[in-house]
Formats: structure tokens, sequence, C-alpha cells
């Protein structure tokens, strides 16, 4: 198991939690909607995890369930390299588990290194490459950036997953 290395309560989202989840989404996704796979999704209210430190969100991460499959919709973490990924996406594999999943799966976009790095070393594999899957969704999303991490143009759609078979 991770541990963290701030104090930070990792917990079940409730409906108490989500007037401030738009807050949070919103400061930096510039929207509360998402887009990934050609599908626009609300990550406020979805299903999720979410993690606090005194009292302030500082983590989340969401997910829908599509029969076998549990779907990782989104993750982030305002605190970088303190853990708290990695102990979200670990509350998600275990709630995977409980729901009798035999994959988990997220998408990502090409210019996310630091995703590449974080799957990776988590177990995920990278399964799947959408060729042009952004420019397709930013027809739902306009918002999206023409550029992302280090300048790189967001174009492509990468999926990753971790199996539990």
């Amino acid at each position: 198991m991770t541990e963290l290395k701030t104090p930070t309560e990792i917990a079940l989202l409730t409906e108490a939690d989500r007037p401030d989840l738009i807050p949070f989404l919103t400061s930096f996704w510039r929207s509360e909607r998402m887009v990934a796979r050609g599908k626009l999704f609300y990550p406020a209210q979805q299903q999720g995890f979410i993690a606090r430190k005194e009292g302030a969100v500082i983590g989340l991460a969401t997910f829908e369930q599509h029969g076998e499959e549990l779907e990782l919709t989104l993750l982030d973490s305002r605190e970088r390299n303190q853990g708290i990924g990695a102990l979200l996406v670990a509350n998600v594999l275990e709630k995977a588990r409980q729901l009798g999943c035999v994959r988990v799966w997220t998408v990502t976009t090409n210019d996310n290194i630091r995703a590449f790095r974080f799957y990776q070393k988590r177990g995920f594999d990278l399964v799947k490459i959408h060729p042009g899957a952004v420019d397709a969704n930013r027809g739902l999303k306009p918002e999206i950036p023409m550029t992302g991490q280090e300048g790189i143009p967001i174009r492509h759609e990468l999926e990753f997953e971790y199996s539990l078979r």
C-alpha cells in the first residue's frame, strides 16, 4: 500500500462532497465537463474517491462501471509526488475487485508524459492509441487546449488498462 507523505484523508465520494467538486475541477480543467472516447461526462456526478487535506479537496478519482469493466474517468492530484494519486488509484482498483470487474481502464492524452510513467509504474499497460481522438473531442469540449505539457500538440488518446484476472 502506498504511504502518504502528507496528512490526507481519502474517502468514498458522498453527496456532501459534490458541491466542492465543481470548483476543484474548473480550477484546472477549465470546465466541470470532460470528454474521452467521444463521450461527454461530468465527474462531479460520478462515483469516486476524494482526497482532502485540512478540509480542502486536493485529489479526486472518478469512475464508471461498464459490465465487467471499470473506467477510471478522472484522476487528479494537486499535490504531486506525495502518494495521493497512487492511493486514489489503489482505492479504485480495490473497488473494481469488489464489483467483480476483470479490467480497469483509463484514457489520457498524448502529451501527458507524467501519466505514462504513473500508470505503468502501477501495473497498467498501454493497450490502444486512438489517433485524432482529441481533435474530434474538441467538438464536444472546445476548451481543450491545442498544446499541453512541454508544448506538445494534444491530438490523440492513449488507453491504459489494469487486468484484474
